[in-house]
């Protein structure tokens, strides 16, 4: 069995009097694709804020590789090898496509801000560094020949594939991914799941939320769901697929019956 890369117990956030994340339990084993799904509303978002600490929670632990994120700062937290995409696209508009992934690497480098200033020899080599790391995450996701290009000018199948790439150029360990496929086409989908498997055969581990359901049903290794901040289901996709209560809050009959 594989170890567990992140464990969530007993997680709760409440804004107001409204619980958006309630009691929830569960682990994600590493070198796994994991979905999570649910109505709009049910939580899933909340739960990438909580995980990547953009949100504090209000009662429970989260643990990375062993250690407790509570209370860390995002920053320090993508240090420790977690990264994300969002669920609306987060790209620097006046860059190109290469400096966009290139700002994923930045963080990582060590070169101090003398040097940085000064454009010392060791400063140098770092960005050359970077470039070439970065580049080659753009020929992963397939945009090698994009990577001059302004951000914003590529369809929105390719800067949701530079995204990734950017999220991809900080090394991560954990990838959470916020809606990938929402607004492209069936090819383009078929694209991502691949890329997605791809992903994981790199020895990334992804938590990922989506609402296309051939795509989560086609990748996943398990699926949680989630309905008004609750776990109502965990397992395999055809159990979760074959789920009553999952059925009724989310799938519907005929996903029951597929």
């Amino acid at each position: 069995m594989s170890e567990e890369i992140l464990s969530v117990e007993n997680l709760q956030k409440s804004f107001g009097g409204i619980r958006a994340i309630d009691s929830l339990n569960f682990c994600i084993p590493q070198g796994q694709v994991k979905s999570v799904i649910g109505p709009n509303g049910a939580g899933k978002t909340t739960l990438f804020n909580l995980i990547t600490g953009v949100f504090l929670p209000s009662q429970g632990t989260i643990r990375f590789s062993g250690q407790i994120l509570n209370g860390l700062k995002p920053y320090r937290i993508a240090r420790l090898g977690i990264s994300r995409t969002f669920q609306n696209l987060q790209l620097f508009s006046n860059m190109t496509a290469l400096e966009n992934v290139m700002v994923g690497k930045h963080p990582l480098t060590s070169a101090g801000l003398l040097s940085t200033g000064l454009r010392l020899t060791r400063m140098r080599k770092e960005e050359k560094y970077i470039r070439e790391k970065a580049l080659e995450e753009l020929s992963f996701m397939g945009l090698e020949t994009k990577a001059e290009l302004e951000a914003l000018s590529l369809p929105l199948g390719e800067q949701k594939r530079l995204e990734i790439a950017r999220a991809l150029a900080t090394s991560p360990k954990l990838l959470l991914l916020d809606e990938p496929a929402a607004g492209l086409n069936i090819r383009e989908t078929e694209k991502l799941s691949q890329t997605i498997l791809k992903i994981r055969d790199r020895g990334v581990t992804v938590l990922l939320v989506e609402h296309d359901m051939s795509l989560v049903m086609g990748i996943s290794d398990e699926i949680l769901v989630l309905n008004y901040g609750r776990m109502i289901a965990e397992g395999r996709p055809r159990e979760v697929q074959r789920n009553p209560e999952v059925i009724g809050a989310y799938l519907g009959e005929e996903a029951g019956n597929a």
